[in-house]
């Protein structure tokens, strides 16, 4: 019997002592919060792994059980269960389970009012909103998943229906603490991937039937134009699209010689130039006639080849599933293919009950690129249903190019999370109809600068643009901008993938899993967690045409936050922001730590040997900086390498250190150069480098401190920084900067800007200018006097 390489990964027995029977029915307590429910009239329990539980052998926590009165009742720290031995059913009457510290109770057909959603499988055609899938965690404390009709896994590894119809649930209990649930989500169904570096650079992707030439050239733009990109996808018409027979050219394996006469050279050339690549798969027509492979899967499926016949598209058979990677990927991964985009949209069904192809596809894609324990395993396709957060990344669909898809998409990747998938990547600036709207465009982008992963994409039509320089040279500005900026983000989401395959903490989060008790937390669609150290919002919604500004309205958690571009101070609580074309809504904590690479006009092959940290004084901060060598699995033996950055205020004075690293010393450059931004201070006194003076620089505008430390991996740095805590009053310059936007008659903005001193000390009001200002002017002027 054949065994594949996953099943290293499977361990689906619970221990014995978990596990409690009575009745019909069968619990598993696989955590104090979360206990499997089983009922079966033959008793015949499933024990094998099911498409998203692989590991139900878990540390037992303790449980008690009783019967009395005629119920049988089963405690842990966290839970009770109640259940009826006689019942055949689980119902209302016969089952239900208490929450012990809040007193919620949950019973069979109860309607899970507070769910918050989990993810959806393809944006296609969506212009706006969709409704999601419901997701584990809940305002309700409590969520259920009804595995009873996935499929499971044999010995072998392969996937079958189940053998007998029995009512299998699996009861999250967590409450509010939703990381929990996530965390412990993934201890049963597997961790979250480490992506591989290269992947959270910019990537060019476009419907169209590039000639290899057109295709080099492109590239070429972007290295001329100095905007960085690490991933060249190459969509359908890489292969063969008219293909003289019942085939419609969807699908296909055999390259176009007449667009690609040196598809080796070419695949080389993009390495040489440091991008990976890929190529559209549309597997749903098999193999036919006119593919070069055709004899070879011919004969492998027992058909004559001089039949011509085609070879239909079978992913549940194991004979087909073998010849297809072998046959047909495989060769294509030799001549230098680094990864598959699994465009599937045709359905649900195989000819195994139950099988969606999506998911197998998914799976046996993910596990096939692993094959030799090497490469990092990585794909591109749509959701598959829970348990694909194994298998990154997630290619989200072909939205509209509207204002309301981009609105949508910050809530949409931050939800994903409660079904703990973190890499949604979107078609930035959307697919198709729509308009080709500048401005739509560059927010877009600047959404895709703090998203999982920025990707630019459109379908077949001159008219869509997604180079940067194909708009006005604003919006090609401040596009290329975003798009080196991404670049330097590298090492930080870096770090932050590798704390998701850790922790289960995503990079993306709602802002409710930081701070889930407060009702703000819930209102803030378009805000999340950008890495562990930032909150991001940025613009989804047209500049208002007399302001001449985009308005977004943010919450920020108790405590100090800084605008992390201006170094502003911002309390928690509400806040309006506005902001120009250049403007993206990014806040960092007080004793924030985020570590950013120079800014590079093209691809950073390694580890960057210099590094500017971005520290925000007034908070005590903690943060690990992670390499290794970004694209190989000997991480999972330890080959990385952890520089620890500490920021402490103690007794008047700011603390930062950095290093020494630990780990595999090797990932690290030999010497390295860090750039220091620390933001907050009023004035600076000292800088003391392990005990020594060391020379700096102060930005008042900025309220930023700036100095440089070289060193080696082996070497800390411990400073020591004399400076008060800044936060001054920047009214004044916002109010000036609005007034600059707005249209309207220029003595106004005269007479505004000279009564600036009695409306920031509150003896003049603005009132007596709100009949020549528009609403939103009067508004954006109200929002900016009213902050303190």
């Amino acid at each position: 019997m054949t065994t594949y390489p996953w099943t290293h990964a499977f361990d689906p027995i619970a221990a014995p002592e978990a596990i409690v029977t009575v009745g019909l029915a069968r619990f598993t307590v696989l955590t104090s919060r979360l206990i499997r429910m089983e009922l079966d009239p033959t008793c015949t329990f499933e024990d094998r792994p099911s498409q998203a539980f692989w590991v139900r052998r878990l540390e037992v926590p303790p449980f008690s059980v009783e019967h009395a009165a005629g119920k049988f009742i089963l405690q842990t720290e966290h839970l009770r269960l109640d259940f009826d031995p006689a019942a055949e059913e689980f119902t209302p009457l016969t089952l239900s389970i208490t929450q012990r510290s809040s007193g919620v109770v949950w019973r069979p057909g109860l309607e899970d009012w507070g769910n918050l959603g989990g993810t959806y499988r393809t944006l296609d055609d969506a212009t706006g909103r969709v409704r999601l899938e419901p997701g584990l965690v809940s305002r309700s404390g409590w969520a259920i998943v009804d595995d009873s009709k996935k499929l499971v896994f044999d010995e072998s590894g392969w996937i079958w229906p189940r053998s007998n119809p029995e009512t299998d649930w699996y009861f999250f209990g967590y409450g509010h603490d939703y990381l929990a649930a996530l965390q412990d989500f993934t201890r049963l169904a597997g961790r979250m991937p480490h992506v591989p570096r290269w992947a959270l650079g910019n990537w060019w992707s476009r419907y169209w039937a590039y000639a290899q030439e057109e295709l080099t050239g492109l590239v070429q733009e972007f290295q001329e134009h100095g905007v960085p990109l690490s991933v060249c996808i190459i969509d359908m018409d890489w292969h063969i699209t008219r293909t003289g027979n019942s085939s419609t050219g969807w699908t296909g394996y055999t390259w176009n010689k007449d667009l690609f006469p040196d598809h080796v050279g070419f695949l080389a050339w993009l390495h040489a130039q440091g991008l990976k690549t890929s190529l559209n798969l549309h597997p749903a027509e098999g193999v036919h006639p006119h593919e070069a492979t055709y004899p070879a899967m011919a004969e492998r499926m027992g058909i004559d080849p001089a039949s011509q016949q085609p070879v239909g598209f079978d992913i549940a058979s194991q004979k087909f599933s073998a010849a297809y990677f072998e046959l047909l990927h495989h060769p294509r991964e030799a001549e230098g293919v680094d990864f598959w985009w699994i465009d599937w949209q045709q359905g649900g069904q195989t000819k195994l009950p139950g099988l969606d192809p999506l998911f197998w596809l998914n799976h046996l894609h993910w596990f096939d690129l692993a094959r030799d324990g090497l490469k990092r395993p990585f794909i591109f396709s749509r959701w598959g249903g829970l348990g694909n957060h194994r298998y990154a990344i997630g290619f989200s669909g072909d939205t509209h190019c509207t204002w309301d898809a981009l609105a949508f998409q910050p809530y949409f990747t931050a939800a994903a999370a409660n079904v703990g998938y973190g890499w949604w990547s979107h078609d930035i600036g959307g697919h198709q109809r729509g308009t080709n709207d500048p401005e739509l465009y560059l927010r877009w982008v600047q959404y895709g600068l703090f998203s999982p992963i920025l990707r630019l994409h459109t379908t077949c039509n001159a008219w869509l643009e997604r180079r940067p320089w194909g708009f006005d040279a604003e919006t090609e500005r401040h596009a290329s901008t975003a798009m080196r900026l991404r670049h330097q983000f590298i090492p930080y989401l870096y770090t932050a993938s590798w704390t998701a395959h850790q922790t289960s903490r995503q990079p993306i989060l709602p802002l409710y899993y930081l701070h889930p008790e407060e009702s703000a937390s819930y209102e803030c669609p378009q805000e999340y967690t950008f890495g562990s150290e930032l909150i991001a919002a940025p613009f989804t919604s047209p500049r208002d045409p007399q302001t001449g500004l985009s308005r977004q309205s943010i919450w920020l958690p108790e405590g100090r936050w800084y605008d992390f571009w201006s170094g502003e101070v911002y309390p928690g609580g509400w806040h309006v922001v506005h902001g120009g074309l250049g403007d993206i809504p990014v806040f960092a904590k007080a004793g924030a730590l985020v570590p950013l690479a120079e800014e590079n006009r093209w691809n950073q092959p390694s580890n960057p040997e210099r590094l500017h940290l971005h520290a925000f004084a007034g908070g005590d901060g903690r943060y690990d900086l992670y390499e290794d060598d970004g694209e190989t699995q000997a991480y999972l033996q330890g080959d990385f390498a952890i520089t620890p950055l500490r920021l402490e205020q103690k007794s008047g004075l700011i603390h930062l250190t950095i290093g020494p690293a630990s780990g595999d010393l090797s990932q690290i450059p030999a010497s390295r150069t860090w750039t220091v931004h620390l933001y907050g201070l009023a004035a600076c006194h000292s800088v003391a480098l392990n005990e020594k003076q060391l020379a700096c620089q102060y930005e008042p505008a900025r309220e930023c401190l700036t100095f440089t430390l070289t060193g080696t991996p082996t070497e800390k740095f411990d400073l020591v920084i004399s400076a008060p805590l800044g936060g001054c009053d920047r009214r004044s310059e916002q109010v000036r900067r609005l007034l600059a936007a707005f249209r309207c008659d220029v003595d106004w903005k005269r007479e505004i800007d000279g009564a600036l001193p009695g409306l920031l000390d509150g003896t003049d009001t603005l009132e007596r200018f709100a009949g020549k200002l528009t609403n939103a002017q009067y508004a954006a002027l109200r929002d900016v006097l009213e902050k303190r």
